[in-house]
Parts: C-alpha cells; structure tokens; sequence
C-alpha cells in the first residue's frame, strides 16, 4: 500500500475543510483534502435539481450569516453577499388576509403592519427593543468565534447585560420571549432562530434551543442572513480556487476507510495518506467509525445526531398570489417568510413529532433567492417571470424516517408543506409550479435521511451534532492548542476541522479557521 507524506491531511471536502486547507497551505503546510464525493463543498453547493432546466439552485445550505469578515480577507475571497431590504414576512394564521412585514427600510410600514395584524399599538417597539437589547452582544461576541476559546465569565462581561445573560444562557429560551413580547406571532418570529435544524420547544431544559438562538443573533455582529450572489455554490467555488492558489492538494472520489490515531489515513482503493496531524470535517459520529476502523477504539454510547428539518426546493412561473392584498408577493417572499410559526403552533408541531406523527400545519419559513439574485436562473427563466422558492420545515426530527418508506415519506412531507403554504396564499402553489421539458415539476424535498444518504450528515444534522455554546467553561481545560481553539478529541493529532466543532455549524468556515490555526500551533511545536 502507497502512502503519501503530508503535515496535514483533511478528511472530508466540504466548506470548512477548505478553509483550513488554505490557511494551511497559505502557512507553506504540505495539505492534502479527500472527499469522498466527485466534487467539493459539502452541503454549500449549487445545482440543477431538473434535467433541462437551467437553474442552479443552493440545493442544502442557502444563506451566509456567520461567516467573518476576516476568513473573507485573510483568504481574499471575491464574494457578493448580498443584505435583504425585508426581514420577514409573516401571515396571521388566524386570518391570513394580515400579516406582518418588517422592513428594514421603513420602520413606520413595519410599525402599522404590526397594529393591523395584532391590534397591540406597542408590538412594533418592543419588537424592535428585543433585537436592539441582543444586538451589542451581538456585536461583542462575534468577533471572539475566531479567536481561542474565552471563558465563560469573560464573555457574561461582554454581554454587559447580566438579566440578558441569565435569560439567554441559563434559563429556556420562552422567558425571554415571554417576558419581552406579547403577541404569539411575534414571539414565533423570534424562536424560530431557536429551531433552525433543532428539535425542542420554546421551554425545553436542555436550552439546545437557546444555543441555536445565539449563534443566529450573533451572526455578523448583527444576526442577518446574506445572500450569496450565485448562490451556495459561489462560496465553494472561491474556497476551491483559494485552497488550489495556495498549494493545497485536493482529491476527489476518495473514500476513507479509516484513520489511525497517528495519523494514517485509509482509502478503499488501498491507498493511504499520512499526516502529522489530521483533521476532520466530517462530523463526529464519522470520525468515530473511521478511527475504531483505524484501532482507534470503539464508537461512542452517546445520543446521536439528529436534524429536525425538511427542505423543500421549487421552481416557479411565478410567485403566488398572497390572500394578504396589502402585501405584494416581491416584498413578502424577498425575506423570510413565516408560515404558521407563532410560538403556540412551534410548541405544538413538536409535541405532534415527537410523538411520531408530521406536524399539521407543518410550521416552515421560505425565501425567494432569485428575488435577490437573478443570475441564478438563465436568460430565458428570467425573461420569463420564472422564481425559486426555498421551503424550510421545522420540527421534522429524524426518527420519523428511520422506518418510513424514504419516497413514501417524502410524499407525505410535501404534502404537509403544500397544505401549509397554501394556507396563505389565494391560488394553490402547485398551480405556479413550473414544469421540466419532460413534464415534471419543479419541486423536490431533502429529508435528513436524504442528507445522511447523500452528505454523509449522520441523523441529517446539519450541525454535525449538539451546538455547544462558544466559550469555555470557567473551569474547563485549555491547555492544548486543539483544547483553546475548540478543536480537540480524544487524540492529539486528530482535530475537528468542521462543524462538529465547538463553534462550528452553518456556512461559517470557523471551524476550518480554528482548526487552522491549532494545527499550526502544533506544528510549530514540533
């Protein structure tokens, strides 16, 4: 068996591992990337989901809002992130005829739509108030995400809200709402950035989503969700290009079989590659089996990922009518839309799950990317009025396909989300569905069985697992290069490089500039 010699070796090809293997390979690091796919970037790809239709669509990963300035810079990427004039918008499930837009250009439109849709004067303001209250937080939190890990105590000083530290970090994530907003609508618009791949309620214990809610209200130093000009794939694209200008050397179609703790890495066509140090962008529960596989023990006992999310992508001749006619569809779908998402419907939709059943009506968010970039479409789905639309579900967990029939089941998860659609619009969605050349609608769900089948993302846990907070505890060890940037496992030269690490998760690359910057402490040291 061949091996070939390399500082750093990266298991997986996804966004991260490319981030890493450009700074590595920017450091004079001899790098070598394996993905076991045919192409790179993991979940943040463009494709065509339809065979003659040219529209290249973010098919898992769809928007940026956690990936730092200085990533962008230190690797001189060329991307257009592109800010969404529109927040959200959000019908009345009550009365779908009203809803509520907030635009960020217009304080007094958002105001009144608020009062027409709540009939609470002062929804608006203290809607407005919460965001403002997490905002220098925000602002101070974020740009510690690329640095080694701080304590606890030193990041509640950064906070410089005691009442907001103990509401966001130590109790369940309903009492801020609660305490801060009146109406369920309104306080269902702020707990879905609690949600977003995550199964729990508004009250759950374990504040799993509390820790979702933080990383999307940090995002940025500012929690809003870009949109990147020619879509997911662009980003992948530079990384790619900035990876190769580099230096580093990137394989495709190669499969790991496993990795020894020292730092061999096994394909299955025999061949192997050795590194003085490896690093994992596949999630945890992967690296797991590939090291018991490489003699490195035996997989974990504990609980196993699990996404809690149905994605839902379309192609349309057009966007839907809306029953709300003080709205037009442009503004409407040009941010997040919110369907039947108040706090009352998030917390009943997961009792119904987890009981086993598909919650009715399905609660989803949907965007609109052409709306914001056309260039995703060609010339002639332009010319013609054509749109996408992007569906998220939520509290879809995974264990309700783990004995389902996967095309039965995503039958019937369309069907929800079609209901749940429908019911604010004036005209059924799949009347503006649009049709391939051999007759097929433009629509397709991703299901997390479809994202562990197809991404390796065990449960379709777009997190690679639980989200931990992004701060060491007071009395936590860092006494590692690996343990201070969050990157550690139970061997030292086995670091995580992707979301599975302790502040990674979506389209970020910081786990890939934290493992980075680990493996060159390491390897400066010896």
């Amino acid at each position: 068996m061949s091996t070939a010699a390399h500082d750093v070796v990266i298991v997986g090809g996804g966004h991260n591992a490319l981030v890493a293997a450009a700074y590595l390979a920017r450091a004079g690091r001899r790098v070598a990337v394996l993905e076991r796919q045919d192409h790179f970037g993991g979940a943040a790809v463009s494709e065509r989901p339809w065979a003659g239709v040219d529209a290249r669509l973010s098919r898992y990963s769809y928007l940026v809002s956690l990936l730092p300035r200085q990533i962008i810079d230190d690797l001189d990427l060329k991307l257009d992130l592109r800010r969404r004039r529109y927040s959200s918008y959000t019908p009345d499930p009550a009365d779908p005829a009203r809803g509520i837009l907030v635009d960020n250009a217009d304080a007094a439109a958002t105001a009144q739509s608020f009062m027409r849709t709540t009939g609470d004067a002062g929804e608006a303001e203290r809607f407005a108030a919460f965001y403002d209250r997490l905002l220098p937080m925000a602002r101070r939190v974020f740009p510690t995400v690329t640095s080694p890990l701080a304590r606890a105590r030193d990041v509640r000083a950064l906070f410089g809200d005691d009442a907001l530290w103990d509401a966001v970090v130590e109790q369940p994530l309903g009492g801020l709402l609660r305490g801060s907003l009146r109406t369920d609508i309104a306080r269902g618009i702020a707990l879905t950035d609690g949600l977003i791949g995550t199964f729990a309620t508004a009250d759950d214990a374990s504040l799993r989503q509390n820790r979702c809610f933080l990383y999307h209200v940090i995002g940025g130093g500012t929690g809003d969700w870009d949109v990147p000009v020619g879509g997911m794939g662009s980003v992948t694209s530079e990384l790619e290009r900035a990876a190769r200008a580099a230096g580093a050397e990137l394989h495709a179609n190669a499969d790991v079989v496993a990795i020894t703790p020292d730092g061999e890495v096994s394909l299955g066509d025999g061949s192997a590659f050795a590194g003085r140090l490896v690093l994992s962008g596949v999630g945890p529960s992967v690296l797991e089996r590939l090291l018991a596989a490489g003699g490195g023990g035996t997989p974990g006992a504990g609980a196993p990922p699990e996404g809690a999310q149905v994605k839902v992508n379309m192609l349309l001749r057009r966007l839907p009518r809306l029953r709300d006619e003080s709205v037009t569809p442009e503004a409407a779908f040009a941010g997040t839309f919110h369907i039947n998402e108040t706090l009352s419907q998030l917390d009943a939709a997961h009792a119904t799950a987890a009981a086993g059943g598909i919650p009715d009506p399905l609660p989803a968010e949907i965007y609109c990317h052409s709306l914001t970039d056309p260039s995703i479409l060609g010339a002639d789905l332009q010319a013609s009025g054509a749109q996408t639309l992007t569906l998220f579900g939520l509290q879809v967990p995974h264990r309700l396909t783990t004995d389902a029939e996967p095309a039965a089941l995503r039958e019937e998860l369309l069907a929800a989300a079609q209901r749940s659609l429908d019911s604010v619009l004036a005209e059924p969605i799949a009347d503006v569905i649009y049709a391939a050349p051999d007759g097929t609608p433009c629509v397709e769900a991703r299901t997390t069985r479809d994202l562990e089948d197809t991404l390796g993302m065990m449960g379709g846990d777009i997190f690679h697992g639980s989200l931990d907070w992004p701060w060491a505890e007071d009395d936590e060890p860092l006494e590692t290069p690996a343990q201070r940037w969050g990157v550690a496992t139970a061997h030292d030269r086995v670091l995580l490089c992707g979301s599975g690490a302790r502040r990674g998760g979506a389209v970020s690359g910081i786990g890939g500039h934290n493992a980075a910057m680990a493996a060159l402490e390491l390897l400066g040291a010896n």
